[in-house]
């Protein structure tokens, strides 16, 4: 008598009706997921057309998005728990769902051609472990979530867009785990005996050992099985012709959303085409809004990591990056279900989808892009409603006074152009000018070294390491105007390309092998986007990446004893986070002898100083202020021994955003701000008396644009 073979009977109990009623409503379920993803898509296709010309190497990208979703790498960021949660349920479906591909497989294609199944023996026994193993993960996922968001509550996951459809999201995930583990543990509880091979599948098969135990009979389970295995089938078919119209979308636009990413992405901000109508800048209705955009709204899960990270939020600004990338969400949403009453999709006063207050509150800081896993841009789309803003004229006043000096001036203070050099004349040695001679490294100064008397001495301690070292360097003097990275950001694009066209035009006067910035906003914008606008294509570095070369070579002649306090540095925004620069400027302190802290939030996690996207510019009503937060942090943070008595920056923004924050948060007795230039000189005081002249009586606090 040959044995039973190793496997099981997939439609147990059913009977030949059933089967058929279940391949039919397999078929519509399919039918209609797949007529919703196809009109998902084709949604995608009426936005306007932004990133088609960037999507180069598409199996490449896919690729990559493959291998940075398979990673949870963006999940991991900043949080653990919710890392190991999200790889659980992700790799957990993915087997669950394989498995049943592959049982389908088996059933609907190999056996009616080959005759036989491949679904027994040690294929069987494999296929069982490893879908029990990882369907167990997929539970503790699901349940991990489940006590994240009810028991912990953790804040970032409620919102003013938390609906009913995130519950039934998450329960429908656990039901169809657990479901699929009481139909097994049935199956087995109902043949009668517990066939030994049967505890490959663990999880089923310890299942069965409590229901028997509860007093489960075969036929009672056999009756359980039949009512439950439809109950988990009608569940799954529910499920998967709804994923194209709930919160389940995600797990297709979030890959789509990562494949088709712009890795430039607010670091470079999209153009306006040049024959493109006043109307037509920004986004003014729903038809201006780019498909990637579109998809960035459906790829949102309401994860809140952007609304936990974004200091105007955290500031209390009237800003939550989540918030309005889900307020255009609905209000699209609204529209395509036939709404007829249209507004405007950002407005100063009146009814909008978004207020001019809560654009005007972003710090353009990319703390939201950084945190977001599945690679939303918030800070391009955002930039597209200050471009409507501008347009039609309902910008910040401060923010238009600071933009009409840059027009008259080519600064934010209204000065002369003719004093921009002025903060060299009490050095002992005369900056060269880089139109007259030839010059390794034409120094572009930036405006507040030029104007503002605090930066003043960042300037000129700057210039006595490039003397000290020996560098060949110049300076346009009046020549040189804004950088204009702050006045895209705040809309302003028309003045922008004016001031690429300027400052080309004045590089061009000099001859030069790389531009050195002093500030992180003039490196970012000629780095990255002066290209895409010009022919402008010379290296560009920050002073911090110069400087620390020459130290490297010996050019300066620290040797690392000469300082011996406690300090912390802060991250720029726009040289770290946005360009990847963390190294060289601690390097640089280092080689003061300094020690060195971290503060909590560093390196790309940095917080920003409230100064970015126009901040500076800006009078906002805010709780607390991004400077005392983080000025807050770097004292609070004393696990390593005596307080930190320096707050050292490489930004001259920065250096004016926490010299104000000294002030109104009354830090000015508790730390010293001090930007990496002067720490560098005053080492060098401390070594051998090279010294920065500053005048005496200069302000030492902050003055901005704004005064």
């Amino acid at each position: 008598m040959q044995a039973d073979p190793v496997t099981r009977e997939t439609f147990w109990t059913i009977g030949p009706v059933g089967k058929a009623a279940f391949y039919y409503l397999a078929a519509v379920a399919i039918a209609v997921f797949l007529y919703g993803t196809y009109a998902r898509f084709a949604r995608y296709a009426e936005g306007a057309d932004d990133r088609f010309d960037r999507l180069d190497d598409l199996p490449g990208r896919v690729l990559r998005a493959a291998r940075i979703v398979a990673s949870n790498r963006g999940q991991f960021d900043r949080d653990l728990y919710a890392g190991v949660m999200h790889a659980f349920i992700v790799w957990g479906f993915l087997t669950l769902l394989i498995g049943t591909t592959i049982l389908g497989i088996d059933l609907d294609l190999w056996r009616p051609v080959a005759g036989s199944s491949f679904f027994v023996g040690d294929f069987y026994l494999s296929y069982s472990f490893v879908m029990d193993a990882m369907g167990l993960l997929f539970v503790v996922g699901v349940g991990m979530a489940i006590y994240r968001r009810y028991t912990e509550r953790d804040g970032r996951l409620w919102g003013k867009h938390t609906s009913l459809e995130d519950d039934a999201f998450v329960w429908t995930l656990l039901a169809l785990g657990v479901g699929g583990y009481a139909l097994e543990a049935f199956r087995i509880v109902g043949s009668a005996e517990f066939v030994a091979y049967e505890q490959v599948s663990f999880v089923g098969f310890f299942l069965a050992g409590v229901f028997a135990e509860a007093g489960v009979t075969a036929g009672m389970a056999e009756t359980l099985y039949f009512f439950t295995w439809w109950s988990h089938a009608l569940l799954a078919f529910g499920f998967i012709a709804l994923i194209p119209y709930a919160k389940p979308f995600h797990m297709i636009s979030s890959f789509a959303n990562v494949v088709t990413r712009d890795e430039k992405a607010g670091v470079r901000l999209p153009g306006v085409p040049a024959d493109a109508a006043p109307d037509e800048i920004g986004y003014a209705s729903v038809d201006d809004i780019s498909w990637r955009h579109i998809l960035d709204q459906d790829a949102c899960t309401k994860c809140g990591r952007c609304s936990s990270v974004c200091p105007a939020n955290a500031s209390g600004r009237p800003l939550d990056p989540r918030d309005v990338i889900l307020d255009l969400k609905s209000y699209r949403e609204s529209l395509d279900a036939g709404r007829t009453e249209e507004v405007e999709i950002v407005a100063d006063g009146g009814e909008s989808v978004v207020a001019a207050e809560t654009m005007e509150s972003c710090m353009s800081c990319m703390a939201c892009m950084d945190a977001c896993p599945v690679d939303i841009e918030h800070v391009p789309e955002f930039t597209q409603m200050n471009r409507r803003l501008t347009e039609t004229g309902q910008m910040d006043e401060m923010v238009q006074d600071a933009m009409m000096n840059v027009f008259q001036n080519g600064n934010t203070f209204g000065d002369p152009a003719r004093k921009r050099p002025d903060w060299a004349e009490d050095l002992e040695f005369e900056v060269p000018d880089a139109r007259e001679e030839d010059v390794e490294f034409l120094w572009y100064v930036g405006e507040y070294p030029s104007y503002d008397e605090r930066n003043r001495r960042v300037a000129r301690s700057l210039a006595t390491l490039f003397e000290r070292a020996g560098v060949s360097y110049g300076i346009l003097h009046e020549d040189e105007q804004h950088d204009g990275n702050d006045v895209r950001r705040v809309g302003e694009e028309g003045l922008f390309e004016m001031l690429v066209e300027d400052n080309v035009e004045a590089f061009g006067s000099a001859t030069f092998e790389t531009v050195v910035t002093t500030d992180p906003h003039s490196m970012n914008t000629f780095r990255n986007e002066y290209p895409e606008v010009s022919e402008f294509d010379d290296p560009v570095f920050h002073y911090t990446e110069v400087v620390e070369s020459l130290v490297e070579e010996g050019r300066l002649g620290l040797d690392g004893t000469e300082l011996d306090y406690t300090a912390t540095y802060h991250d720029p925004c726009h040289l770290g986070r946005m360009n990847d620069v963390y190294e060289a400027p601690r390097e640089l302190i280092r080689a003061t002898g300094v020690d060195l802290r971290e503060m909590p939030r560093n390196r790309s996690d940095s917080f920003c100083c409230g100064g970015g996207g126009g901040g500076l510019w800006m009078d906002i009503e805010e709780e607390t202020k991004p400077s005392e937060e983080r000025l807050r942090e770097a004292l609070q943070d004393t696990s390593a021994g005596d307080a930190v008595e320096r707050f050292v920056v490489a930004c001259p923004m920065c250096g004016t955003m926490y010299e104000d924050g000294r002030k109104t948060g009354e830090f000015e007795d508790d730390i010293e701000v001090v930007d990496i230039a002067e720490l560098l000189c005053e080492a060098l005081t401390a070594k051998d008396g090279v010294a920065v002249d500053t005048p005496t009586g200069a302000d030492s606090g902050a003055s901005s644009a704004a005064d």
